[in-house]
Parts: structure tokens; sequence; C-alpha cells
């Protein structure tokens, strides 16, 4: 990797000052328009985007006392909904939040909403609150949920599809950290995003696509919304969940990808000068599914910072749209 602009301060591969992956899977980020005709589930009421309210007592909206996932739909089916349904559950396990809705109930909502504005293809977020409370910091034990589901339409997926991203990201390392798992649960997935926020504010200052963080000891973490692979050679490196790190759904699906082609996948603790001067660097979340990285502080990955993918960027790309054709098309543009 060579430097390029050094705009971001950091082209000399230096860490900077402190140095800095939802549904991953995290917000999704891009690819999808607001649509005022658009249905929102909220509450057992499917109700047109521009009059989907919560109450402002909601403590969803309060306190970010929520679980969410976000989802894609291929053809009409969600992307491994048993892996999200669990997910979801483990965080409202976290959170203490007792809901007391069963996996199929949910995914009905989800299917309804998805039916009733006729997307086969879209972005879905699954948002569970703790509902409406007295305004104290304290959970009342009794929880009466409060329930909604967006969606929103997207281009088909699978082979020869149209990527739901602005083409190859340049990242930046920043100085805003990933909070220590036993502040913030990395796993749990909850309305409380300030963390990436703040994130995201640092890369005003250098127009970069997507933030790197980096844990609390300074190694590499993650994304704000994404997960976080290089490669070096033929093998795949990405930050191991024993730190703290969102287990990604389409990470998942990459590293058994990678396995299953007989690609080396090491999940380990890693400096950020590793990711700088890796042969190819690339994020994943359930929006973006695999997009490559162009530079990291403006050092170009591929020599040039054209953003190329390298070939096991591309080859890991090709066949998770393989999957996605087969599971969810029936195979139809193979």
């Amino acid at each position: 990797m060579r430097a390029m602009s050094d705009a971001t301060g950091e082209g000399d591969g230096r860490e900077g000052d402190d140095g800095h992956g939802g549904d991953g899977e995290r917000e999704g980020d891009g690819g999808h328009e607001e649509d005022a005709d658009s249905l929102y589930y909220v509450d057992g009421d499917l109700v047109p985007a521009s009059e989907a309210t919560v109450s402002v007592e909601d403590r969803g909206f309060a306190y970010g006392d929520a679980a969410f996932e976000t989802m894609r739909a291929y053809g009409g089916d969600l992307f491994r909904w048993e892996a999200h349904a669990d997910r979801l559950r483990d965080t409202c396990e976290t959170l203490g939040l007792d809901h007391g809705i069963a996996h199929a109930d949910l995914k009905r909502r989800v299917d309804e909403t998805l039916a009733a504005n006729e997307f086969a293809d879209a972005y879905v977020k699954l948002s569970i609150t703790r509902g409406v409370q007295p305004g104290t910091l304290d959970p009342a034990p009794e929880v009466d949920p409060t329930v909604v589901v967006i969606a929103k339409p997207l281009p088909r997926g699978g082979v020869g599809s149209e990527p739901v991203h602005d083409g190859p990201a340049a990242i930046q390392t920043t100085k805003t950290r990933k909070a220590a798992d036993r502040a913030i649960p990395a796993a749990a997935k909850t309305h409380n995003y300030l963390n990436g926020i703040l994130a995201r504010l640092e890369l005003r200052v250098t127009g970069a696509d997507e933030a790197l963080m980096l844990d609390p000891d300074g190694h590499v973490a993650e994304g704000a919304t994404s997960n976080l692979f290089f490669a070096d050679g033929n093998a795949l490196r990405t930050p191991s969940l024993d730190g703290p790190i969102l287990p990604g759904v389409t990470r998942a699906t990459v590293i058994e990808i990678a396995k299953a082609e007989g690609i080396p996948v090491e999940e380990g603790t890693y400096a950020p000068d590793a990711v700088r001067s890796a042969d190819e660097v690339f994020l994943t979340n359930s929006t973006w599914e695999v997009r490559p990285v162009a530079t990291v502080d403006g050092i170009a990955v591929d020599g040039d910072g054209e953003g190329v993918a390298g070939p096991l960027t591309t080859l890991i790309s090709r066949l998770f749209d393989r999957r996605i054709e087969e599971n969810h098309y029936d195979g139809e543009r193979l």
C-alpha cells in the first residue's frame, strides 16, 4: 500500500493521536431512500411512513432502551432470519427485556410489512423497545413492548446484482474508540448508537466513508456500522469476537464461504498497521454485503487508490452473490 492524499493526517501510516465494525450489520447505511408512500409496521398497524410515530415517553426514544436488527430481503425472503432472530433474542436478554413475542410472530410482522409494500428486495429494520414507561431510569419489571418494522426497497441481490453502496470505501481510523465490553456489550445491538455516531462525526473532516474503530487497547475492532476483513497473500483475517465486536451475520457468512473454499481464516488481534499494509481490505454488513476498501487512512490498498477489488475480495463477493442467487432466486441467473 502506498500513501495517497495527506488530507487524512495519517498518510504516512502513523496511528495518529489515538487511532480509532452491525448488522454490522449495523444501522445499515446506504442504498435506500425515503418513500413517504411506504408502509411501516407500528404496534400492530401498517401506517404510512410519514405518519409513523412512537410515544415521546417510549424508552427506546428516551434512553435508547431497545433492541433491533437490520436485515436484507431477497426475492421476498429474509436472509438468514434465524441468525438475526437469535441475535435479537440475545440482545433482549442482555437488556432484561422479556417481550414474550415468539420468533414466528416477529417474522409474520416483517412478512406483512414486505407484502403490504409489495417489496421483494428490501432493507428491513425490526425494533423492539421496552415500551412506554414512567420517566425514570430504572425500567419497570412489566413490559408492554413497542414493535416497529421499517422496510425500504433495494435492488435485486444475487448474481449480476447492483451494489448497495457508493463503490470501494475510504476508511479512516478515528480517535473515538469502541466502548469496553464490560461497559457496553458489543454483541448487544441496541438503539444506543452514540459510540458509532461520534466516530462517524470525525469523518466529516476527511470525507471518508467509514470509521475504523479501535478497541480500548488500541487494536483494530470494526467499523461504525460494519465488520472488517483484510488479506495478506491467500489468508483472510478479521478481528476476533473476543474483542468488542458485533457478531455480524454477514461476517459469519463470509467466514463460512471462505472456509468452504479452503481459504485460511484467522480471527485474531491486530494493530492498525496490519490493516494499512494489507494486500486487500473489505467491509461487511447486511446492506453492503461485501464492500471493497480503496484506502485506509489515505493509504491505497491496491497501490493506485482506484479501489479495484483484489482477488480474494472478488472471489468472496462472487461466492456470496451465488449463495444469495441459489437460496433466494432459485438459481435464476446461474
